[in-house]
Formats: structure tokens, C-alpha cells, sequence
């Protein structure tokens, strides 16, 4: 991947506004990529520093290793959860917010 499409990526996850969330699909749109799967790749690989706790899954769950230590962060933001998943009617962040 070049670096552009990269940076892409990590300023979209950047500018998740706190106590909203997006799913991996919505970051790679936010960002002019096709591919979400490529969003998680960057996370994992380059992540740590970024908010990647405000990315979910497209129906607003987590993935099994990082549930209990993504809903604490995002509980801290006031973000609600219920029966293991985000309400993202509630908390999604609305399309543009990179712009």
C-alpha cells in the first residue's frame, strides 16, 4: 500500500470526533478506499496511536480480543452500548467528518 492511501486512512480514524464512532466501512469511504478490510489492516499495523477504539464492526460490535477494553474506552466517552453492540443510530459519526 503507499503511503498516501496509508495517511489517508489514519487522518480519517484521526478525526473520529470523541464519543462517536464509525465502522471500519465508513472510515475506508471517509478516506476514498473501497476496502474496510484494509482499514483494520492499517489499525493493526499502525494503530496505537490513533482512536481505534471508535471503529466497529458494520453492525456496531467488536471484534472478541479488543471487546473489553474497546467498550470501557468508548463507555468513558459516554457512547452507548447495548447487548455487546454500539447504538450506532446514536452515536455514528456523520459522513464528511474528515472534511
Amino acid at each position: 500500500m503507499d503511503e498516501a492511501r496509508h495517511e489517508r486512512i489514519r487522518a480519517a480514524v484521526a478525526a473520529i470526533p470523541e464519543g462517536q464512532v464509525a465502522t471500519y466501512g465508513d472510515v475506508a469511504a471517509e478516506a476514498g478506499e473501497r476496502s474496510a478490510r484494509l482499514v483494520g489492516r492499517v489499525l493493526r499495523e499502525d494503530g496505537a496511536d490513533l482512536p481505534w477504539h471508535r471503529v466497529l464492526r458494520a453492525d456496531g460490535s467488536s471484534a472478541p480480543q479488543i471487546l473489553d477494553e474497546q467498550h470501557a474506552r468508548l463507555r468513558g466517552e459516554g457512547v452507548e452500548i447495548r447487548d455487546g453492540k454500539v447504538v450506532l443510530a446514536h452515536h455514528r459519526a456523520a459522513s464528511g467528518w474528515l472534511s
